[in-house]
């Protein structure tokens, strides 16, 4: 079995790579790693996503979809405030469509290499209200773009489910090396900040993306006071 991890750089991609990687969890023969440039403000995250995949040992594919920008209305992409509602009542990071596109062309990609699996880090339990995160919308790409390819590359999301502090847990759970990628490594931070390192990573501490993260770390802390692990 092969599996491409669609990687950002970010805390849950992270977490997801080092999971494809994990013997405790799978037995991928091979793993590889797509990241996209689709012209996001904190185009930091595409710098630790090949420090990452460099550590690692692991291929990663760059595909420049910059012209997104050019077609979607977003925080990410443009000079909007990110602490903001759009028209639609959705988070103004919300970047119409990002994950469909995402999936299919890592689809396209999978098919190329040879893999058998692709690997997101999709999750709609502790999530920004993004729509394209949900397991419906999973699904639904899954048969779809297996319909239209004549194939059968499964889409694996194992952070569906978790909250923020279960995905920090299960960081820890696979070893120092991954609880530390996750941790120094990883960037979330809508604003592209890595002057401070806080307990739960470097970030402005501002940004919903931040806020997300810090909560889900003090809530893991929490789960794991009665242990001498942290």
């Amino acid at each position: 079995m092969k599996a491409l991890v669609i990687f950002s750089g970010g805390q849950d991609s992270t977490t997801c790579l080092h999971w494809a990687l994990s013997p405790l969890f799978n037995d991928f023969k091979e793993v590889e790693a797509i990241s996209f440039n689709y012209g996001q403000k904190h185009s930091v995250e595409l710098e630790q996503a090949i420090k990452i995949c460099d550590s690692l040992n692991i291929t990663l594919h760059i595909i420049d979809i910059s012209f997104l920008n050019n077609i979607v209305e977003s925080a990410l992409t443009s000079n909007g405030d990110v602490n903001k509602l759009n028209d639609k009542g959705l988070p103004s990071s919300f970047v119409p469509n990002r994950n469909q596109i995402f999936i299919t062309m890592a689809h396209s990609l999978a098919q190329k290499i040879n893999a058998t699996h692709l690997i997101t880090g999709v999750c709609q339990t502790d999530y920004s209200g993004y729509p394209d995160c949900r397991e419906s919308f999973v699904k639904a790409i899954e048969w779809t773009t297996n319909l239209g390819s004549d194939a059968d590359i499964d889409i694996l999301t194992p952070l569906m489910y978790l909250t923020k502090a279960e995905t920090f847990e299960l960081a820890m759970t696979m070893g120092a090396e991954a609880y530390r990628s996750v941790i120094e490594d990883s960037h979330t931070c809508y604003n592209g900040d890595r002057t401070t390192l806080h307990d739960w990573g470097y970030g402005c501490g501002d940004c919903p993306a931040c806020e997300l993260r810090s909560k889900g770390f003090t809530e893991f802390k929490y789960l794991m006071s009665n242990t001498d692990q942290i």
